[in-house]
């Protein structure tokens, strides 16, 4: 079975990810990651020097390569993934697309001074600056997210609830 975690970049995708995999006894990938490996450099590298297009792209073929590859586990995808072309009618049809939903304010208490750095969209952003940009951004997100099978409104859970939570739905 494939489980996709979609949501904002800093919602948790990658740490949850780690977590149910774990706890399902699962593989478990995550997309940037497998494209940083199959392109040789950092996502802020290629959206520098390649372009968000590009990116996208190569995320997408990523994507395809784990259902040509029918990859069974836990995927942690990029924060735009979704929201790209038909990729979350992809994954729905695939697997249980799983939502992370949580407040920019949230994210924000939960970066690390490395988080803001490594994501190209955060960089060099003033909290008030950072919450600015994130609830426009997420406003714009929110009809391709929200096409989840399953949502989790993350603010006032831990992260070990948030996974028992999905595999509850998962077992149903």
């Amino acid at each position: 079975m494939l489980i996709f975690l979609v949501g904002y970049a800093g919602c948790g995708k990658s740490s949850l990810g780690k977590r149910l995999a774990r706890r399902l006894g699962n593989s478990y990938v995550d997309t940037d990651k497998l494209v940083e490996k199959r392109e040789g450099a950092t996502i802020a590298d290629i959206f520098y020097y390649q372009g968000e297009e590009y990116f996208r792209h190569a995320e997408r073929e990523v994507l395809e390569q784990l259902f040509v590859e029918s990859f069974n586990g836990v995927v942690a995808t990029g924060g735009g993934l979704a929201i790209w072309q038909d990729n979350m009618e992809r994954m729905n049809v695939s697997g249980v697309t799983v939502y992370l939903r949580r407040s920019p304010e949230k994210i924000i208490s939960r970066l690390s001074d490395y988080g803001r750095e490594k994501r190209p969209m955060f960089r060099g952003k003033n909290d008030a600056e950072l919450l600015e940009f994130m609830t426009r951004h997420m406003a714009e997100r929110e009809p391709y997210y929200s096409q989840s099978q399953l949502i989790l409104e993350c603010d006032g859970m831990s992260d070990d609830e948030a996974v028992e939570m999905i595999v509850n739905y998962i077992n149903k």
